[in-house]
């Protein structure tokens, strides 16, 4: 198994405040936004551009949101392996908001289709967006681009993108791992 490093712990950060950027540059006071970090890994993402928000750019009044999409998934019964549910915490109105949903990895749409169908459970928002960390541009089986992308990489079907976050690994770090 071989391990490729796509980002650093420096060249992370540097995404992080350019997404932030331009979540302000497009949503100005994110008065009438709401963000979503898509479980279970989205959320770190989420949490981190929130904390960013507030404290280096003082938006103010911004609830951090998780959706569990796990009984949304189409492979929810397939496999051996048992799929584990996370929590949902939705702690703002949707019905009429502009949704901006965030995932580490985009790869093949499906999550984020997931994601639009257990969103609509807590209203129908007026515009769904999507921000993602990394872009694995050649792998959709589904018709989803990012709004907003940190990185993109062009992947083989055999190599995994993982993302390491200081809160879960002890490390930000992008790494691309060849089974």
């Amino acid at each position: 198994m071989s391990q490729k490093v796509l980002l650093n712990a420096k060249e992370v950060n540097i995404i992080l405040h350019r997404l932030a950027c331009q979540l302000i540059e497009n949503h100005k006071d994110f008065s009438n936004t709401v963000l979503i970090g898509i479980q279970p890994r989205g959320k770190y993402l989420a949490n981190r551009l929130v904390a960013l928000l507030r404290d280096d750019y003082k938006i103010k009044d911004l609830p951090i949101n998780h959706l569990d999409i796990t009984f949304y998934r189409d492979d929810f019964r397939r496999g051996d392996k048992t799929l584990e549910a996370s929590t949902t915490e939705i702690n703002c109105q949707i019905e009429g908001k502009n949704v901006v949903f965030i995932d580490d990895v985009l790869y093949t749409g499906r999550s984020i289709r997931a994601a639009l169908t257990a969103i609509q459970s807590f209203g129908r928002p007026k515009e769904i967006e999507l921000l993602t960390l990394i872009d694995r541009r050649f792998s959709r089986h589904l018709p989803i681009q990012p709004n907003y992308r940190g990185r993109q990489v062009d992947a083989i079907n055999e190599e995994k993108v993982i993302v390491n976050w200081v809160e879960n690994h002890g490390e930000d770090a992008v790494y691309l791992v060849n089974h």
